[in-house]
């Protein structure tokens, strides 16, 4: 049986580089964007290059009818997931909570938290023995800013990252006895541009000193912690918020 994974927010980062490492560990993946449709595609065609399996498939996750939409098109063509990793999220500039807006909070966690529900709800149904499946395993990225609580930064991303962590532990037990693992790795300071996209492109350079490793992350270090958590070498491991975070 082919071992299929979804990779949400899979164009650049962290998404990116799982999606690369899980391809070259034998995966077949779904390389998932919202708007980057030139970067997805340039991740589908390095896997296709170095003889691995990938397609690029558009959808915004905290869109119900984009999201189905995106598993038919998987089962489709190759079939059902065995591996899903909940990536997609956003930041916002940064702020203290007394200047926010309820629509930044809303699309905070409509992407962070409904849009990991979501994918998370139509794995289940497609890897659940209770569904006729053959198992699988879920690994959602959350943060270190789900324990830190990024004050006078972003407080509402570190409570967004707080409910996956809420999430991964629950459902875990939920789906434990079903053939379904659920993880969740919490990355620190990583070099990725997400940092930019929140207003703070030299975030992790300002901040490294502050690591007991003192330095940044980089997205390949990640993604090797999800990629063990979606293999078999993690069969007996479920429910665990491992920290890749330089010590943060």
């Amino acid at each position: 049986m082919r071992n299929i994974v979804l990779v949400t927010g899979a164009s650049r980062g962290i998404g990116a580089a799982t999606a690369l490492l899980a391809a070259r560990q034998g995966w077949a993946v779904a390389v998932n964007y919202s708007r980057q449709a030139q970067a997805a595609e340039e991740v589908v065609q390095q896997i296709l290059s170095e003889g691995g399996q990938a397609m690029a498939l558009q959808a915004d996750v905290s869109d119900e009818d984009q999201v189905l939409r995106m598993f038919e098109a998987i089962d489709r063509q190759w079939g059902p997931l065995r591996g899903l990793v909940n990536n997609a999220g956003v930041v916002d500039v940064t702020a203290r909570i007394d200047e926010m807006t309820v629509a930044r909070w809303r699309r905070m966690f409509d992407i962070n938290v409904i849009g990991s529900l979501l994918c998370a709800r139509e794995a289940v149904r497609r890897m659940s023995t209770r569904h006729g499946g053959a198992g699988g395993s879920i690994v959602n990225v959350s943060s270190a800013a789900s324990r830190l609580g990024s004050p006078a930064q972003y407080v509402d991303y570190a409570a967004a990252k707080a409910a996956i962590d809420a999430m991964t532990v629950g459902l875990a037990k939920e789906v434990g006895s079903e053939g379904v693992r659920v993880n969740a790795v919490r990355p620190g300071l990583i070099e990725t541009d997400i940092h930019a996209s929140g207003g703070l492109p030299d975030r992790v350079r300002d901040l490294a000193h502050q690591v007991p490793m003192q330095r940044g992350g980089q997205a390949l270090e990640v993604a090797q912690a999800i990629v063990w958590l979606l293999s078999d070498a993690a069969s007996y491991t479920t429910m665990a918020l491992l920290d890749v975070s330089g010590g943060r």
